[in-house]
């Protein structure tokens, strides 16, 4: 374990998926949400309201043994008639499932996706907000107003890729709009001295002149 390591945080909703990572050491991502690919050493689990006492915590990681492109229906038999059993999912292999103690908690009810952060920010904390570093932080927040707006958006965290800048990026008609924490060529440059609201505008602004985002067939939530 090394303090650079990267830790992916993902969001179990079903209680059989808890139990998959558990006794079967693996773990699902569509590859839609991902589509360059899952880059990390760990993998850590965000539990949501069907788990009761540990809703809305991060109880659970294990270190990721290996990945493979596999369909749904071939990860999951008895769901066959899924809505989404023809697409393709990352089938992250784990190492045994380990208690995170204490437990990183989210008592101010951050909407979580995905997060990518660093080892030592994640053995280090006690609330979701600290495993973002400020720029990362700042991101996931414009990407969670877009969302908010209907807008799909895919980022990219320092922790991700330690040598580029934290960025978010919309699919539009006429070609990416590209929002990133460093100034330069075609992007919004999102100064963290500058207001959300008026970042989030300028955005919406360049998607609009970009003939308006493209949207895939991945949906915002309940993607399981």
């Amino acid at each position: 374990m090394f303090p650079e390591d990267r830790v992916l945080v993902g969001v179990i909703n079903r209680k059989r998926d808890l139990a998959y990572a558990r006794d079967a050491h693996w773990y699902r991502i569509p590859q839609a949400r991902m589509s360059g690919g899952v880059h990390t050493e760990y993998v850590a689990f965000f539990l949501s309201r069907a788990f009761k006492d540990k809703n809305g915590g991060i109880h659970y990681y294990a270190r990721r043994a290996g990945v493979e492109l596999v369909y749904r229906r071939d990860l999951l038999p008895e769901e066959t008639d899924h809505p989404r059993a023809q697409d393709t999912y990352y089938k992250v292999q784990l190492g045994a499932l380990v208690e995170k103690t204490p437990p990183i908690l989210n008592p101010s009810r951050r909407s979580v996706s995905f997060i990518y952060t660093t080892w030592d920010r994640f053995v280090h904390a006690r609330q979701i907000g600290d495993l973002y570093s400020q720029a990362d932080y700042f991101v996931d927040r414009i990407y969670h107003a877009l969302r908010n707006r209907g807008i799909q958006s895919y980022r990219t965290w320092d922790a991700q890729y330690p040598n580029v800048a934290p960025e978010i990026r919309v699919l539009c008609e006429h070609g990416p709009v590209v929002a990133s924490t460093e100034s330069g060529d075609d992007r919004v440059y999102l100064d963290q001295d500058q207001h959300e609201d008026k970042l989030l505008a300028l955005i919406l602004a360049r998607i609009a002149e970009s003939g308006g985002p493209v949207y895939l067939n991945v949906p915002l939530e309940g993607w399981y």
